[in-house]
């Protein structure tokens, strides 16, 4: 339909040359908007030990993708741990050899800054490594640096902001305590809804499934891990998305899980490890993950995207990985997993509708 606002007045001949080539006529210009997301992020934590730290405070860990970060309308990753410099109570574990706590000195929010970050979710199990005290530092590291958050049940549910004309409404969900909970459908729902009303994009980020190289299938039912439920994660998404969400970004598994085209909304069930310093287990697919950059209509609907692989070792962060293994692997679960999504992944990992 052609927008009247746009060709009062305008010359009639122009306007007919205009559609006889089959050009845009919504400002002449189609207008799209670059939304990037990683997953799992922990640039390094002072406990047990600052011996967990990396070298130079962490500021070459993220050189090698900056430009790429940087590059997007808005960057999205899941905050694995909390931003305090000492303090907060750590959390009890009932079985150590299973239990990690992750404290990041604050001044390392910067290199989320200096990379482009614009938005981060707290809703996972490493949120509370350092008790209320840990969220609440946090959160107020985050608001010094004007990088937005949301995943934190009953007080941070939501974020909405604004960025270049577009408004952005996000939320997160989890299956641990003080986090809004993915189980709960219902609930997420309405959460989506009430964003859906005021945002002209709406991102949702999950953090669940099991994890681990034997767990990189969505099973599109309930998945249970070391006695927890983490969620029917394939359910979950379908559901935001009926609910008015644009953009689901999962995380959790520590490795990389397919993507899917749903009603015209992209969804990634897991974007593996990031950037994740130290602590966490980067053997065999647990080190390769995508940036995922796709371009979205200003209403969220999917245009394009592209796959961007990445690996890690323990001695450095995000390297771009030119085996493109990322890209083998989330060609080869969408295919298995998602046969009837209307996505196609070139080799190069290119992302178009069929």
């Amino acid at each position: 339909m052609i927008n009247r606002s746009t060709w009062k007045g305008f010359p009639l001949g122009s306007l007919f040359f205009i559609m006889v080539l089959g050009l845009p006529l919504n400002g002449l210009k189609s207008q799209t908007y670059k939304v990037i997301g990683v997953g799992d992020m922990m640039l390094g934590t002072n406990y047990p030990s600052k011996s967990y730290l990396p070298a130079n405070g962490g500021k070459d860990l993220l050189t090698d993708v900056e430009s790429i970060l940087k590059s997007a309308d808005l960057t999205f990753g899941n905050l694995e741990g909390t931003i305090l410099d000492e303090g907060g109570t750590v959390k009890r574990c009932s079985n150590p050899s299973l239990c990690y706590a992750f404290r990041s000195p604050e001044s390392y929010v910067n290199h989320f800054v200096k990379a482009g970050f614009d938005v981060v979710s707290l809703a996972n199990n490493h949120s509370g490594d350092f008790g209320p005290s840990g969220r609440k530092r946090t959160k107020e590291v985050l608001d010094e640096m004007g990088i937005a958050y949301a995943g934190l049940a009953g007080t941070d549910e939501t974020a909405v902001f604004e960025k270049n004309g577009v408004t952005y409404g996000f939320c997160a969900f989890a299956p641990n305590r003080g986090t809004c909970d993915i189980r709960n459908l219902s609930r997420a729902k309405e959460i989506v809804a009430s964003l859906e009303k005021k945002a002209d994009i709406v991102i949702v980020s999950f953090h669940g499934g099991a994890e681990g190289a034997k767990h990189r299938h969505v099973p599109k039912r309930t998945e249970t891990y070391y006695g927890e439920n983490r969620g029917n994660v394939h359910a979950f998404a379908h559901a935001v998305i009926d609910a008015g969400a644009d953009v689901v970004f999962g995380h959790g598994p520590h490795v990389t899980r397919g993507v899917e085209l749903y009603k015209d909304r992209f969804i990634t069930y897991s974007l593996g490890n990031f950037c994740t310093y130290g602590r966490f287990n980067l053997r065999g697919s647990a080190g390769v993950a995508p940036i995922v950059e796709l371009e979205l209509a200003k209403d969220g609907r999917f245009v394009s995207g592209q796959l961007i692989p990445i690996y890690q070792m323990k001695t450095h962060g995000p390297k771009i990985d030119s085996q493109n293994r990322a890209i083998n692997e989330v060609i080869e679960l969408t295919n298995a997993d998602f046969p009837e999504s209307p996505l196609q992944i070139s080799k190069d990992g290119k992302m178009t509708k069929k």
